[in-house]
């Protein structure tokens, strides 16, 4: 039986892209026995994933070095005996777990000093692998064989009890289809559609018959305080009131999902939902929600993509212009009911 063990992204967005190369594994290695080294908080995505036998939590704050402690851990995880390691971040700290482990192949892409922790180290063709789905699924390849497309399908489990266990707890509504309306991004506010904004499309979903849901975590309970208040009882405001599993099947239970360029625009595509996705600041050729759900909105003006997380130029006008009117004009109301 193979073993491998992936060293997983630091965001959950990025966590949810990954999934491909599990996939990918899992069709080259019959039996497979796949791990996944991650953050904490992305522990309860990885869960949902049915490629993953085991998710590992990391003990590594952001930006800790801890040789020491890194180097435990690989004498750990040296007991599995994985054949393979797979590391997705690109820095050299991420490198040091499978090197003290001394599994015997470490794949990942040259970068951060670490070329010397990596025995099969890629060189990274951004103009060919332009999406970061597409990076991370090229290392499930030997050297040298071409990615083909389309990437496997994303897909996360369910829990159907958990479901119902959730719809009691929060007293939702289950007599109307729900809009989830994600308002958060970690990155930085210039990927934020505008609170107001948020608060007329929840007007505007509610006029049509639906329930609105806030869902987000508990950095965006503030944000979602203030929509809720501006929308007049129009929505809901769930942010910082379910766990990452909750939100999960949250989710899943919406009929049609807006968000920012997020982790959770990224959950939604995977739980394939009607999703509408802003983007701004951020640039869908590099990270597309991967669903044949999604509509990609966005105004392509000069200026953006700029990738920074405060508007340089102080006038916002990537998210400004897109208004509420643009963005419920895009929904499918149709197919919602």
């Amino acid at each position: 039986m193979q073993r491998i063990l992936v060293v997983g992204p630091s965001w959950i967005g990025d966590t949810v892209l990954a999934q491909p190369l599990l996939k990918l594994l899992h069709a080259r290695h019959a039996g497979l026995a796949l791990d996944v080294l991650a953050p904490r908080w992305t522990l309860p995505l990885l869960e949902r994933m049915p490629e993953v036998r085991r998710a590992i939590a990391s003990p590594f704050a952001h930006g800790d070095l801890k040789f020491g402690e890194r180097r435990r851990l690989g004498r750990e995880l040296a007991q599995v005996g994985y054949d393979q390691a797979i590391v997705l971040p690109n820095t050299f700290k991420s490198a040091l777990v499978p090197f003290f482990a001394r599994i015997r192949v470490r794949t990942g892409y040259i970068g951060e000093l670490r070329h010397w922790l990596l025995n099969d180290a890629r060189r990274l063709d951004a103009e060919r692998l332009p999406q970061i789905a597409q990076r991370y699924a090229a290392l499930a390849l030997p050297r040298g064989e071409a990615l083909q497309a389309p990437l496997p399908a994303l897909g996360l489990r369910v829990d159907e009890t958990a479901r119902r266990a959730l719809f009691d707890r929060l007293g939702l509504d289950r007599s109307r289809p729900a809009a989830a309306l994600c308002p958060g991004a970690e990155y930085g506010p210039a990927k934020r559609w505008p609170a107001r904004y948020f608060s007329e499309l929840a007007q505007g979903f509610a006029a049509r018959g639906c329930a609105v849901w806030l869902v987000g975590s508990a950095s965006d309970k503030p944000t979602g305080d203030e929509i809720a208040r501006a929308a007049g009882g129009a929505c809901r405001n769930l942010c910082g009131a379910t766990t990452l599993a909750e939100a999960i099947d949250l989710l899943a239970s919406s009929a049609v999902v807006v968000s920012n360029d997020s982790g959770l625009m990224h959950v939604a595509a995977a739980l394939g939902r009607p999703l509408l996705a802003l983007y701004g600041s951020s640039s869908p050729a590099f990270t597309p929600p991967l669903s044949p759900g999604a509509r990609i909105l966005k105004l392509d003006l000069p200026c953006s993509p700029c990738f920074r997380r405060v508007c340089p130029l102080g006038h916002f006008n990537c998210m400004i212009q897109l208004t509420p009117e643009r963005v419920l004009a895009a929904v499918d109301f149709d197919r919602i009911h």
